[in-house]
């Protein structure tokens, strides 16, 4: 059984939530052609530790960096670096905060400059693909309904589903239970209850879903060399409704700060 949190403990995560949020839209600012990885990983450095938080990916570990920066090709976990982003290319940003002993994280996948056709639909679907998993999280519902959600929406598109990554719970710690596949049965899985805190993260690769780990350990990428998309919140499991802690607003220019 997963203990759920307190209300007052959701509010400790939301206040997470929406710091690693705006860090997210600081990043977007500023993804253009030409543009470092390594600048962007500053800039978050930066803008989190002036909020008065500390960025949890940085040692976790031995990740060295505030900042997940996989582009293209690389799914989850790439390394920050003097690479310079080029028209066309998309990179994925996975931030995480730690303030007043709780955690934050949250993902999304930018495009720099004007992307092909087919890598926008896959970044379209991937993002959708997360708000038809976070419907599913609600009370008395298994993990198995969220990743089946996922699952079936992105392949019905014609994309791949990475598997052998996924979801989690959060609080005091990073990643809690329960795990939280984007694949699955309805009605299978860890049951869901009112109170729990999980990220739920669609990672989709446009061709085939097989992936393998880099040689420094941490960087996943796609054995096909095609892209991969990246979306991840922060949700409450809720009776009827799920609640949303972290948010895209920033990003897309729906709500400034």
């Amino acid at each position: 059984m997963v203990k759920p949190k307190t209300e007052e403990e959701i509010e400790l995560l939301r206040e997470n939530a929406i710091i690693v949020s705006k860090t997210l839209a600081v990043v977007g600012r500023a993804v253009a052609p030409g543009v470092t990885t390594n600048k962007l990983n500053r800039l978050a450095e930066t803008f989190i530790r002036d909020n008065g938080a500390i960025p949890s990916f940085l040692g976790y570990d031995g990740f060295p960096a505030a900042l997940c920066m996989s582009v293209n090709d690389t799914v989850v976990h790439g390394f920050p670096s003097d690479y310079a982003l080029k028209e066309g290319d998309i990179v994925s940003v996975d931030c995480g905060t730690l303030y007043k002993g709780y955690n934050g994280d949250s993902a999304y996948t930018f495009p720099v400059g004007e992307v092909s056709a087919e890598v926008a639909r896959l970044l379209k679907v991937t993002r959708q693909s997360l708000f038809e998993g976070i419907a599913q999280a609600v009370d008395g519902n298994r993990t198995g309904d969220i990743g089946h959600a996922v699952q079936s929406y992105c392949e019905a598109a014609g994309f791949s589903v990475v598997r052998e990554l996924e979801g989690h719970g959060i609080g005091r710690q990073m990643h809690e239970n329960p795990g939280v596949p984007n694949f699955g049965h309805q009605g299978r899985g860890a049951r869901l209850s009112d109170g729990m805190t999980i990220c739920i993260e669609p990672m989709i690769n446009a061709g085939g879903r097989g992936v393998y780990l880099a040689r420094n350990g941490w960087e996943v990428r796609t054995a096909d060399r095609k892209p991969s998309a990246h979306y991840e919140l922060t949700v409450v499991v809720r009776k009827g409704k799920p609640e949303i802690l972290s948010t895209f607003d920033y990003i897309e220019g729906k709500v400034e700060f």
